[in-house]
């Protein structure tokens, strides 16, 4: 069976100390918000190596490698989605993005997020309905209020920065530190692409925002206009 194979090759892929300094990283400790997961200590470009020889693998086994309690395993597997709904046709994309959505689950640290959303989720929904960002967006789950703006980075990239600013406000309040990233990244992308229309919502919401994702989104600025956003004389 494909995924036995597939594991077999990661279990010899792995290190013990590199997957140590993971533990640490990704937070898995008790209470931190990657609690519990378990990393065999691959390098990511050993996984998208992997990807790329394991792309034609049945969506079943794909499936299951996501649903992997390793962290290595599910990364693999969502590279693997990505390189099967940037070639598939559009009912292949569909089953894909249901599969997505049904398994957010196992998508469940800002890595996994970052290197799929905007490529399943948000590509999938191009010229589509974005009802789901905003079901997402006020999930108690916070990878699926992650999942949420980050899909939105696919939009931003084609110079449509609609959604991003609307999913930004839904998610303005948020009690999440890695939402206040996610939401204050995104924020300065579309100043990358047009500092007007990310300086025009700053205007009206920074003194609302959280301090991380007023940071993140300012990170760019020239240092005085910095310094008067966070001292709130703008």
């Amino acid at each position: 069976m494909m995924v036995n194979e597939i594991k077999k090759r990661l279990r010899k892929l792995g290190d013990k100390e590199r997957a140590a300094v993971s533990q640490r990283f990704f937070k898995t400790g008790p209470g931190e918000y990657g609690e519990g997961d378990i990393f065999a200590g691959i390098t990511v470009p050993e996984l998208r190596k992997l990807a790329r020889q394991y792309r034609h693998m049945t969506l079943n086994d794909t499936t299951e490698l996501l649903q992997s309690p390793i962290h290595e395993e599910r990364l693999l597997a969502l590279l693997i989605l990505i390189h099967k709904f940037s070639t598939g046709a559009a009912p292949l994309k569909k089953q894909i993005f249901d599969l997505y959505l049904n398994n957010t689950r196992y998508i469940n640290n800002w890595d996994l997020v970052d290197v799929s959303a905007q490529y399943i989720v948000g590509a999938y929904l191009v010229q589509k309905t974005k009802k789901v960002l905003y079901r997402l967006a006020k999930s108690e789950d916070f990878w699926e209020r992650r999942i949420a703006i980050m899909s939105t980075f696919h939009f931003i990239r084609q110079n449509d920065f609609s959604e991003t600013l609307k999913i930004a406000r839904v998610l303005i309040a948020d009690r999440e530190d890695l939402i206040h990233k996610a939401v204050g990244w995104m924020l300065r992308e579309i100043g990358k692409r047009d500092m007007q229309t990310e300086e025009e919502f700053l205007l009206k919401y920074y003194k609302q925002m959280p301090r991380t994702m007023l940071r993140y989104a300012i990170e760019k600025f020239p240092k005085v206009r910095r310094r008067l956003y966070l001292t709130g004389k703008i």
